[in-house]
Formats: C-alpha cells, sequence, structure tokens
C-alpha cells in the first residue's frame, strides 16, 4: 500500500524536484503539490493524505499554522516539517503544532523517505542537525521516574497504550497514568509537547529517539 503526499512549499524548484522524486517512489503516490498555506489546507482537508511535506514559511499561511489545524481538526495526515529554518523557535514550534518531523531542504533524499516511513510508522523524525538546538538544558521542576521516562520513551517511538503494556508487563491503566504523570510534571497536553519538554531538558535524548527496534534495549519478561 502506497504512502499518499502533498508537499506544500513556495520555491518552485524545490516542489517540482520533490513531486518528481515521489513519482518516481514506487512506495509513494503524489496526492498534489501546492505552493501556498491556504492551499494545502484546503487540499489536506479534502483529500486527507497520509503525509504532509510543509514548508515552514509561505505565503497566506505558515507551515505551523497548517499543521495546527490538523492537529485541532483530528485529521489522520502526519506532518512532516521540510524547511531550510532550523533555529531552536521553528522546531518547537513545529513540534508544538503537531508535526511529527522536521526535515532540512540540504536532507538527502534517502534520508527523507526514511523520515517519511519512519513518521507513517507513527514515530518521531528530528534531523540529526537540529540535535544541538535542542540541548539546551536547565533543571526540570521535577524529574521523571525511571518508569515515567520508560513509558514517554516508548511513546515517542509509536509504540500504542497496548503495547507498552504488554512490553513492561503493566497494565494499559498504568501506562495511562504514567502518562498523565508526565504531562503534569512536563505542564503540557500530550505525547508532542513533552517529548519536546524531554529533548530540550535532556530527558530523552535525539539518538534515544530515532532509535526505534527496543525500549532502551531491554528485554523485559513478565
Amino acid at each position: 500500500m502506497t504512502i499518499s503526499i502533498v508537499i506544500a512549499d513556495d520555491h518552485p524548484l524545490t516542489r517540482s524536484g520533490l513531486a518528481e522524486w515521489i513519482k518516481r517512489n514506487e512506495n509513494f503516490s503524489l496526492t498534489s503539490e501546492v505552493e501556498d498555506g491556504a492551499s494545502a489546507w484546503e487540499v489536506i482537508r479534502s483529500t486527507r493524505p497520509d503525509i504532509a511535506l510543509l514548508d515552514i514559511q509561505m505565503p497566506k499561511e505558515t507551515g505551523i499554522s497548517v499543521a495546527q489545524k490538523i492537529k485541532s481538526h483530528g485529521l489522520p495526515t502526519r506532518v512532516i516539517m521540510l524547511t531550510s529554518f532550523n533555529a531552536q523557535p521553528y522546531v518547537m514550534a513545529s513540534l508544538r503544532a503537531g508535526a511529527m518531523g522536521f526535515v532540512l531542504k540540504t536532507t538527502a533524499v534517502r534520508e527523507l523517505e526514511i523520515a517519511i516511513k519512519q513518521v507513517m510508522g507513527g514515530s518521531f523524525y528530528l534531523d540529526s542537525r537540529v540535535a544541538g538546538i535542542l540541548s539546551d538544558r536547565e533543571s526540570l521542576p521535577e524529574p521523571l521516574s525511571a518508569r515515567e521516562r520508560e513509558v514517554l520513551l516508548a511513546t515517542s517511538r509509536g509504540f500504542s497504550i497496548k503495547e507498552i503494556a504488554s512490553m513492561l508487563c503493566i497494565t494499559e491503566r498504568t501506562v495511562q497514568a504514567h502518562l498523565t504523570s508526565v504531562y503534569s510534571k512536563f505542564g503540557c497536553r500530550g505525547r508532542s509537547e513533552a517529548l519536546l519538554v524531554a529533548l530540550k531538558y535532556g530527558v530523552i535524548t535525539l539518538d534515544e529517539l530515532l532509535e526505534t527496534t527496543s525500549l532502551d534495549g531491554e528485554n523485559h519478561t513478565c
């Protein structure tokens, strides 16, 4: 089953280049390519593609604004920010808006393909070059317990509540309780914001986030 993709970028060369690459890739299908944020939202709202590749700075509406609309309307489309901006405010605003990927335009297409597949699988993807701008560390008001950290890391890798409960040999209600505690300690409302805080303060490292094959490299037995 192919992954349907919408491209929104106001640079014609970038947009056409991505469109041609998607058309040649048997794993992907191009739903539409548009040049501004308002058009992007209309296309995404009507077609509900699997993935939206959004530039941050576009005419009429920013990519961050479009991502926020996707999130607030509960659409299934998953957002990857494809941009030349890697300043901390852009990264944080993108994740806060619900984006699950942040890729620089200088990234090789093979890395973009990995990002698309990883985000489609429910995990976050951050370009390794943004690691430095997320490394500003201050003291957290209240640290996470080892189990809270473990649960947060598992959710960031795309595992469901049920899967986490099975892996950690605890109930689904306990998993949810740990997540609620994490959100309370971090002062956030969901996993995207919690992940943002965890990355910023070093609770979870970028390397841990990008490792999707196991949970902290441990084998849990009930």
